[in-house]
């Protein structure tokens, strides 16, 4: 079975999360979102240095094909966070072998360590295979979603 090392991503590491970037804009097929604009280096380094951030990279050769972004956020009504996926992807020739419940895993010891006491995530209603995922991994709560846009 092929191995897929996974790394969390500090600030060091900007080359590897402009991979995983660009890596979110191919499969996502939102290249332009992910890639045209990228931030510059100082705020890429104050992101992932951040404690509340976090980026997993599984690799293959030195190259991103795997990875997730997420985010740590401290509650008010007790002295505990909650993490929320943002982003979560797999290269196509890369899926099915286990990449995204390892991300998840270290995750959930990334979450362990920070004090959290739960990570959630969103998936469209037509995302077959993130709704099977997910719902191996955790309990499912059907809710509404809605941007609200900041003038």
């Amino acid at each position: 079975m092929e191995h897929f090392p996974i790394v969390t991503l500090k600030a060091k590491d900007e080359e590897t999360f402009r991979q995983l970037l660009d890596l979110f804009g191919r499969e996502f097929e939102e290249t332009p979102t992910y890639s045209s604009k990228q931030p510059d280096g100082p705020y890429l380094r104050q992101l992932l240095g951040s404690e509340f951030f976090i980026a997993l990279a599984a690799t293959r050769q030195g190259q991103v094909v795997g990875g997730l972004a997420a985010y740590v956020l401290p509650k008010f009504e007790q002295a505990r966070s909650e993490v929320y996926i943002y982003d979560l992807a797999v290269a196509t020739d890369c899926r099915r072998k286990g990449i995204a419940t390892a991300l998840i895993k270290t995750l959930q010891s990334i979450a362990k360590q920070r004090g959290a006491w739960v990570i959630y995530v969103q998936a469209d209603l037509i995302d077959d295979p993130a709704i099977a995922l997910y719902s191996k991994l955790g309990v499912r709560e059907d809710v509404l979603h809605f941007d609200i846009p900041v003038e």
